[in-house]
């Protein structure tokens, strides 16, 4: 679908009209998706129509993720209607999973404020397609029985490779992780999604992008990723462990993993080569690049080229010389426009060296002077403009929003569940 039909659609999810008020029960008017999968209730006929759509297009990107095909059994009930007014901290979405007589029912209800995103309201159909496919095998579940989720790395990483996500904007995130610290599988895997800022959330949607697309690339990935979703309302408390069993081509050892997890983070960060590089992340690149490896009595030496004195000579470092003047002839075409002369003048002092000739002291204290202004500049720039929105701002900006919704999220109790040992232990701890 064309980015000019998405735009449409969310124009009518978010701007759709309300006839009615927030506490009218469920109206009689439905809409059917195209596949009959969903049933969406709802007081507009523009709005079901653009919820039916919406959740066609998840169902359509799980799917295409998986390499499976459309053989849905429960259907989906959706209720969408304008928010609780009387309730502003209310959920977007709830959905409710219920034991009937007929088996399993699945019912999202959705409260859509004025100002909701579409990839929200998307996500939240996703997490419904997800519960369906678990839960496919299991229709008659006794009632009270606590419901697995499906884990958020699993709908923000489908989300991402099904194209919701911008690429572009996904190896900028991972490629500045790198230069820190990349998250290790484990820990990634124990984050709580609605517990992170905004800044964070994105980190995150990158980070399982990564991970989706390191198991879906392993022998027979997108079959083995089925499963493995089909298996979760049986998975144990150790996820590193789970997807260890169910994707052999890991292996069991922990090391290996976390090697392949980086791989797989580091393939990402590189999928947009013609993506033009900010100036802190030029800079960055320079001072990771910017060294000459030399083998020298049975150890690997590194200088910086302000040493080419003592290595201009060795014919051993010859090899890393040409490393480095490949790698400055790619990041010639990344670089921001303000470094531009400076990796020039960097390629300049590399073919000296080649050539066994000596560079100017001077003017390679000129170009480290010149990066070291031209950093301070730009964090000037920055810290004046955080300064202008902070308090010269007339209108909200939105940035915290998420934030502060994590925040009221975190305070809300904890679903229990209501087998009967769980009944019998929440007595007791009450008593206690």
């Amino acid at each position: 679908m064309n980015r000019a039909r998405l735009h449409f659609l969310a124009a009518v999810l978010l701007l759709g009209g309300w006839g009615r008020s927030a506490d009218a029960i469920m109206p009689a008017e439905r809409s059917v998706s195209s596949s009959r999968q969903f049933i969406v209730y709802g007081p507009d006929t523009r709005l079901r129509g653009a919820v039916c759509e919406l959740a066609e297009q998840s169902k359509r990107t799980a799917l295409g993720v998986m390499g499976a095909r459309d053989e849905w059994q429960t259907p989906i009930v959706v209720d969408a209607q304008p928010p609780d007014l009387s309730d502003p901290t209310a959920r977007v979405a709830r959905l409710r999973v219920n034991q009937t007589g007929a088996g399993l029912k699945f019912q999202l209800e959705l409260r859509i404020p004025s100002d909701v995103r579409a990839p929200e309201v998307k996500r939240e159909l996703l997490r419904a397609v997800l519960l369906e496919i678990m839960y496919r095998s299991q229709p008659n579940i006794p009632p009270g029985t606590a419901y697995v989720e499906p884990p958020d790395w699993l709908l923000d990483g489908i989300l991402a490779l099904g194209g919701d996500e911008d690429a572009a904007a996904i190896a900028r995130l991972l490629s500045a992780a790198q230069a820190g610290d990349v998250l290790t599988l484990q820990k990634f895997l124990q984050q709580k999604r609605n517990l992170l800022d905004s800044p964070s959330r994105a980190l995150h949607r990158a980070y399982s992008a990564a991970l989706v697309s390191l198991l879906i690339e392993s022998p027979a990935g997108r079959a083995r990723l089925l499963q493995y979703i089909s298996d979760l309302d049986r998975s144990s408390n150790d996820p590193f462990a789970d997807l260890a069993t169910h994707f052999p081509a890991l292996g069991t050892d922990s090391e290996r993993i976390e090697k392949l997890w980086r791989g797989s983070v580091a393939r990402l960060a590189r999928s947009e080569p013609y993506q033009s590089l900010t100036c802190d992340e030029t800079n960055r690149r320079l001072s990771e690049i910017l060294r000459v490896t030399v083998p020298e009595s049975d150890e690997m030496k590194v200088y910086t080229l302000e040493e080419a004195a003592q290595f201009r000579r060795n014919p051993a470092a010859v090899p890393d010389l040409r490393r480095l003047e490949g790698e400055l002839i790619l990041l010639s075409g990344r670089a921001h426009p303000l470094y531009a002369s400076i990796v020039g003048e960097y390629q300049h002092v590399v073919a000296q060296l080649l050539r066994r000739k000596a560079p100017k002291a001077r003017r390679l204290a000129e170009l480290r002077a010149t990066r070291e202004d031209l950093t301070r500049r730009m964090s000037d720039i920055t810290d004046y403009l955080n300064w202008y929105e902070a308090t010269q701002s007339r209108v909200a900006s939105g940035t915290f929003r998420e934030y502060l919704r994590a925040a009221q999220e975190a305070t809300e109790p904890v679903p229990r569940r209501h087998d009967p040992i769980s009944v019998y232990l929440d007595a007791l701890e009450t008593q206690f």
